[in-house]
C-alpha cells in the first residue's frame, strides 16, 4: 500500500506511528480484497485503561464487538469476564481458556437447549426481560443466578439500543418477585445506555432512572448484588471522546454518587476495547457523478453495508478514512459499496469530504473497525467475499 504510514498517528492515543501496529501494516502491505488488521496489543492496552478507570468493577467482554479467538484469548489473559449472546460464544470462550463462571449468558432470547448447555458448563448468570424468559431459566437452569434487563428512555447515545430489549420499569417488581416464585435467585438489574454514548456525561438521566429503580427494589426486600451498566463505553469516530481511564472512572463516579456501593459492578464494553484497535485495507472501484452537472461525486468502495460496515445504518457510525491523498483539495462526495443493492450507500444524507484527486485503483484505510464489522460481514452477498481478518 502506498499510503504514507505516519498518517494513522493522528488516532486518539497513537502519537507515535509505532503505537498503531494494524496501522503500519495496512501501510506496509498490499491486499487483494478488504481486510480487517486487528492488534491485540492495543485492545490489551484498551483494557488495562478501562480497567484502570473502572475500578471494582469487572470487566465482561461483549464478545459480538469482534469474536476472533486471539483476541478472545488475550483478554482470558487479562483476567478479563465474558457477555455471550449465544452457546456458540460460551464455546468459544470456553475453548480459548475462559471459566464458566466469568460468562454471563447476557441474550435476554435463548433456546431452552443452550440454556441448559451453559448450565451444564458452569455458567452461572443469565439475563432475562420477560416471565417466558423466566420460566425457561428456571426449567433447564434450576436454581441460576438471574438479572433482569430494563428498559431505558432517555437515552443520549449515538445508537440507543431499547427498541428491542428490556423489560418495562413499571412492572420490574413483579419480575423479580415471579423470578423468586420460580427459585432462581434474583440477582440484579442491568440496563444498556445505548452504543457509542460519547460523553460520561451523557449516562447521568438514564442512571438517574435506573438507581430510583434499584433503591426501590432493595427497599422491598430483593437483595440485589448485582448493576450490570452494560455498554455504552465509545471509540473515536471523528467527534472528540475522552480518554477511555477517564470515561471510565468518571461512569463509575456517577454510578456511586447515586447506587452507593454495588457489592458486584459489572460492564461490557465492546466497542470501546477493540474498535480503535483495527482498520479496514479497502480499494477504491470507482468515482463518478451521475450527470455533468452533478454537485457530489460517488465514490465506491470494494466494502459496504454488506460486507462489514452495517453500522452505517442511518449514518450512525461516521468512519474516519484515510487516502494516499490527504492533505489536498476535498469536495463532498456519497460513499457507497460494490453491491447491487440500492440499500447499499454508506453515507449520503451527509456527504463525506474525500480528496478531489482520489481515483479508482487508489488504496484506502478505513479506520476504528475492531468492531461489529467482521461480525456483520455476510457471506458471499453477490458473490463479494466475506471481510479478511488477520490478527497481530
Amino acid at each position: 500500500m502506498t499510503m504514507n504510514a505516519t498518517v494513522p498517528g493522528a488516532l486518539r492515543g497513537a502519537s507515535p506511528v509505532y503505537a498503531d501496529p494494524a496501522a503500519v501494516y495496512i501501510a506496509a502491505n498490499d491486499f487483494d480484497k478488504p481486510t480487517l488488521v486487528v492488534s491485540r496489543q492495543r485492545v490489551a492496552s484498551a483494557f488495562d485503561a478501562l480497567k484502570s478507570g473502572l475500578g471494582n468493577a469487572h470487566i465482561h467482554y461483549a464478545v459480538k464487538a469482534n469474536p476472533a479467538p486471539e483476541i478472545i484469548r488475550t483478554l482470558v489473559l487479562k483476567g478479563s469476564g465474558f457477555d455471550a449472546a449465544s452457546r456458540q460464544e460460551i464455546e468459544l470462550c470456553l475453548s480459548q481458556g475462559a471459566r464458566a463462571q466469568d460468562i454471563s449468558f447476557g441474550n435476554t432470547i435463548k433456546r431452552g437447549a443452550d440454556i441448559a448447555f451453559a448450565y451444564e458448563a458452569g455458567v452461572q448468570l443469565f439475563a432475562a426481560d420477560s416471565e417466558a424468559e423466566l420460566e425457561k431459566i428456571a426449567k433447564h437452569a434450576p436454581g441460576a443466578k438471574v438479572y433482569i434487563r430494563l428498559i431505558v428512555e432517555n437515552s443520549l447515545a449515538d445508537w440507543p439500543l431499547s427498541r428491542k430489549f428490556g423489560y418495562a420499569p413499571s412492572s420490574m417488581m413483579g419480575l423479580l418477585d415471579y423470578a423468586v416464585e420460580l427459585g432462581l435467585v434474583a440477582y440484579g438489574l442491568s440496563f444498556h445506555v445505548g452504543s457509542q454514548t460519547r460523553q460520561a456525561a451523557f449516562w447521568n438521566p438514564v442512571l438517574d432512572d435506573v438507581s430510583a429503580l434499584w433503591h426501590a427494589a432493595r427497599a422491598a426486600g430483593h437483595d440485589l448484588q448485582l448493576l450490570n451498566i452494560g455498554g455504552g463505553f465509545p471509540a473515536f469516530h471523528g467527534e472528540h471522546v475522552q480518554s477511555p481511564r477517564s470515561y471510565a472512572a468518571a461512569v463509575v463516579a456517577a454510578v456511586t454518587a447515586r447506587f452507593g456501593d454495588v457489592p458486584h459492578l459489572m460492564a461490557e464494553p465492546g466497542r470501546g476495547l477493540v474498535a480503535e484497535a483495527g482498520h479496514i485495507a479497502a480499494e477504491v472501484l470507482l468515482v463518478s457523478r451521475k450527470s455533468a452537472d452533478d454537485m457530489h461525486r460517488w465514490v465506491y468502495l470494494d466494502i459496504g453495508r454488506f460486507s462489514g460496515l452495517a453500522e452505517t445504518e442511518g449514518e450512525a457510525i461516521w468512519y474516519q478514512i484515510t487516502t494516499p491523498h490527504d492533505g489536498g483539495e476535498t469536495g463532498p462526495c456519497v460513499l457507497a459499496g460494490p453491491s447491487c443493492d440500492s440499500a447499499d450507500i454508506l453515507y449520503e444524507k451527509r456527504p463525506m469530504n474525500l480528496p478531489l484527486a482520489l481515483r479508482h485503483g487508489d488504496k484506502v484505510m478505513i479506520r476504528n473497525c475492531g468492531a461489529y464489522t467482521s461480525t456483520y460481514s455476510s457471506v458471499g452477498f453477490n458473490g463479494f467475499p466475506p471481510l479478511d481478518v488477520i490478527v497481530l
